[in-house]
């Protein structure tokens, strides 16, 4: 509970020590790292989306052993059955001959979960995964089974292969709290990367964080305030997100087919929120809903056909929508 200035500067500390540890061991990627932080805290999932080969699943790695949290696992393929997931129930003989039916979780039951390759199982296995992440349970041979917390699905998925793939639906990838985009790295990180990688020492993440302290740091964001006219602002955003909106940006009534529902709004106050507390602050600033729009909103406009053969995307949307709005301030 903040009760104090100390308080929530301890708080925005004990963040930044986090960050600071994750970026001794992953190179570069900083608005990757912070915008992950966000989810974490926020108590959401995410979607990190980026070309094979940039460390994705070492960050997740890296994350779960600074926060000291139950890191698994799933390579998801065609074949993946969502049993191989969530688990099964197993009939066990005694040596009497008696049988008993026994429960064996699967990988889903962790702390921090890394899905990936999200994109390349059937539907039927993704949707079992974003149950759990939905309901935070796992139903199987008719009992429910609750997931351990906190509990966390980081999805990555690979933008340029489609062949064999089984994209999200809209609906799916509105469970995700942000849709995080990893770059390439500069010349600078690569040649780092390649340094820290090959050398006889590697550096490895020390526990900076219980996952106690996260709950604690989770209940303490919540608590950050909203003034109405920065949640007008909020709402405005998500609005104009919607072309028959009568102050949407011509753009977007132009390129835009559908916009972003509640779950939008949602996400965009809880990772402000966790923003101001990082910066040490006790109220969401403009800025903060600025910063937080774009991974909130890229997964949740639906640009027509006419739009991605021109190669627009959700975020230059986004961008226009943020522009009229300053533009009015």
């Amino acid at each position: 509970m903040i009760e104090s200035k100390a308080q929530l500067e301890e708080a925005a500390a004990r963040i930044a020590v986090l960050k600071e540890e994750i970026g001794r061991v992953i190179v570069g990627q900083k608005t990757v790292v912070e915008q992950l932080l966000w989810c974490l805290l926020a108590g959401g999932h995410a979607l990190l989306e980026g070309i094979p080969g940039l460390g994705k699943t070492m960050l997740v790695r890296t994350i779960a052993d600074c926060v000291a949290l139950q890191f698994s696992r799933i390579q998801f393929t065609p074949d993946l059955m969502p049993s191989d997931i969530t688990g099964t129930t197993l009939i066990d003989f005694s040596a009497q001959g008696s049988a008993a039916h026994r429960f064996q979780a699967g990988p889903i039951f962790g702390n921090l979960v890394l899905a990936d390759e999200i994109n390349r199982a059937t539907p039927k296995t993704q949707s079992a995964l974003l149950e759990a992440m939905q309901e935070g349970t796992v139903t199987a041979g008719g009992e429910t089974h609750r997931l351990p917390k906190p509990f966390f699905v980081l999805a990555t998925q690979n933008p340029i292969e489609q062949e064999g793939t089984y994209p999200l639906p809209e609906a799916q990838l509105d469970r995700f709290l942000l849709k995080i985009g990893v770059e390439f790295p500069t010349r600078d990180e690569l040649k780092q990367i390649v340094l820290r990688t090959t050398s006889v020492s590697q550096t490895q993440a020390s526990v900076v964080m219980s996952a106690a302290e996260l709950t604690a740091l989770q209940a303490a964001a919540k608590q950050i305030l909203v003034a109405e006219d920065v949640l007008d602002l909020a709402v405005k955003a998500v609005m104009m997100t919607h072309p028959q909106e009568t102050d949407a940006p011509s753009d977007v009534k132009k390129y835009v087919r559908f916009g972003a529902g509640p779950r939008a709004l949602q996400a965009i106050i809880a990772v402000s929120k966790v923003r101001a507390l990082a910066s040490g602050r006790l109220h969401v600033s403009w800025n903060d809903i600025r910063h937080t729009a774009l991974p909130v909103l890229r997964h949740r406009i639906v640009l027509s056909y006419e739009a991605q053969a021109m190669g627009l995307t959700s975020d230059r949307m986004t961008e226009v929508i943020l522009s009229a709005i300053e533009a009015e301030r």
